[in-house]
């Protein structure tokens, strides 16, 4: 019977669309966050299990890229709305070292950390070769990836807008611990 074509074309579309597309939505579904430990400009070692219990921005960035300049206002703006519920970290890959790094945050006056990765902790978290600048990632207070978004004409609002603090708000209604019943 499988030696029909039209049959095997047939068994070939529905064995894909029973293995194979439920990976497609599942490449969207929240995933634990790689750990990592990388240090600053001044060698202090940032752990992203330091933040436990926050919600962490992490952007990927490099201090070349005019839209990650563009975007450190929209980070500052995250870090005075919410204070310490939030925790904006930065990693830069080279060719940035620390001396482009200091001057970086010394110019744009910079309080947030800015991390140094020689490239495992980005690939960790884009798991592709490439990609496009400033790249962020939204993780809840359990170490999950609950969104991200390259820089891109469809994500302009994320990083040029009002887009990524209602997607923090959602997320912190979301993920907000329910009162424990007396």
């Amino acid at each position: 019977m499988l030696n029909n074509p039209a049959t095997l074309l047939s068994a070939t579309a529905l064995f894909a669309a029973a293995f194979l597309t439920p990976g497609l939505f599942a490449a969207d579904a929240p995933r634990r966050a790689p750990g990592f430990s990388l240090p600053d400009v001044k060698t202090q070692q940032h752990d992203l299990a330091d933040y436990r219990g926050r919600v962490v921005v992490l952007e990927f960035m490099q201090t070349t890229c005019p839209h990650c300049a563009a975007f450190t206002s929209i980070l500052s703006q995250v870090e005075q709305k919410y204070g310490n519920k939030v925790a904006v970290v930065s990693i830069v890959n080279p060719p940035d070292d620390p001396n482009k790094v200091s001057a970086y945050i010394s110019g744009h006056r910079i309080d947030y950390p800015i991390l140094l990765d020689c490239g495992q902790v980005a690939f960790s978290y884009v798991q592709k070769s490439s990609f496009d600048l400033p790249g962020v990632y939204l993780i809840d207070g359990s170490g999950m990836i609950r969104n991200h978004w390259e820089y891109s004409p469809t994500a302009r609002d994320i990083f040029e807008g009002n887009g990524l603090i209602p997607e923090i708000d959602k997320l912190m209604a979301g993920s907000a611990p329910q009162p424990k019943k007396k």
